[in-house]
């Protein structure tokens, strides 16, 4: 809804026809992999393809934000028909100038996202779904993941980013995609012993916890006891989809081997350094709305013209007279 005041931003360009989506095409190339998909760029420790990056190298010790640390690349606009798959839009995408920098097999190696707040969001899974089905919207952006082997994700699986802790220091490895079958439940207790099968641990030798990178916090994943409702008398199931974990796909868990550390303590240096960054914003915000306030009643006061001089206060004396 336009409103009077509002600031119209007029772009020179082109509307897509009824039906087409105008999707922007970024590259997403998570921390720490590798393989035969490198671009001949990467390899020649050149610059990223056209386009301009998000993101920033990979940080020594940094935590399990990959989506951070990870380089967001434009390749360009394709113009797509809502009516097309998910696998034909891979397949445009592909045929962009800025892509032959990479060296994919085909479709079936890339994994597509869409993209929020410079950060791969939700992951688009199944190849011959059309997108009309997805729902992506006229302003949906969409980054493209390579693969080492083609994916099949069925509707019951998520898809994780496992980092394990290493010992003595606070920081962790480079993260590792997990692949984790929900038929059983959304339950930390399948969760940990998927974890555990991956690690080739024994399941009561592991912690794992939930990484939240716009908080910089480790949320352990635990079994919390089932509560009984007074009213219903039913048990509470146990779901990870819920809070406060709220599980979805690309979260990072962390590992953390007990033979190694037994402490409650995920977090890591860079934590340390996001949380104090975001204490110091938060107080700079306070001191500048403070500020903006004191210079708002100020003017309030000044611009105040002196009316009539108000009359002294006087006593009043009111008397209620019988009615009987």
């Amino acid at each position: 809804m336009i409103c009077s005041g509002d600031t119209l931003l007029l772009i020179e360009g082109q509307l897509p026809p009824p039906g087409f989506l105008k999707v922007p095409i970024w590259w997403y190339q998570p921390r720490g992999c590798t393989g035969p998909w490198r671009s001949h760029q990467d390899q020649t420790n050149g610059p990223p393809p056209p386009g301009g990056a998000w993101g920033a190298t990979a940080t020594q010790g940094a935590p399990g934000d990959t989506y951070a640390e990870a380089s967001l690349c434009y390749l360009g606009d394709i113009e797509i028909s809502e009516d097309a798959t998910l696998a034909e839009l891979k397949s445009q995408a592909m045929t962009l100038p800025s892509f032959s920098e990479f060296v994919i097999p085909s479709p079936t190696f890339l994994r597509a996202w869409t993209v929020e707040s410079r950060r791969p969001s939700r992951l688009l899974r199944i190849n011959q779904q059309q997108l009309r089905e997805y729902k992506l919207g006229r302003r949906t952006e969409i980054c493209l993941e390579p693969l080492q082997k083609e994916e099949n994700l069925g509707p019951q699986d998520v898809l994780l980013r496992t980092q394990r802790r290493l010992p003595g220091e606070r920081a962790y490895g480079p993260p590792v995609d997990l692949v984790w079958d929900t038929a059983r439940g959304w339950t930390a207790g399948a969760l940990q012993r998927q974890v555990a099968d991956c690690c080739s641990l024994p399941v009561e030798k592991i912690e794992i916890a939930k990484y939240f990178p716009e908080k910089f916090e480790w949320l352990p994943v635990s079994s919390w006891s089932q509560q009984t409702s007074k009213r219903k008398k039913k048990k509470k199931q146990e779901n990870l989809q819920g809070a406060p974990y709220y599980l979805k796909d690309g979260d990072t868990i962390g590992i953390k081997n007990l033979l190694f550390e037994d402490d409650g303590d995920f977090s890591t240096v860079r934590d340390d350094a996001g949380k104090e960054k975001q204490k110091q914003l938060a107080l700079g915000r306070k001191k500048s709305q403070e500020a903006l306030c004191g210079q708002s009643s100020s003017a309030v006061s000044g611009a105040e013209s002196p009316g009539r001089p108000q009359r002294p206060e006087a006593s009043l004396s009111i008397h209620v007279g019988s009615f009987r």
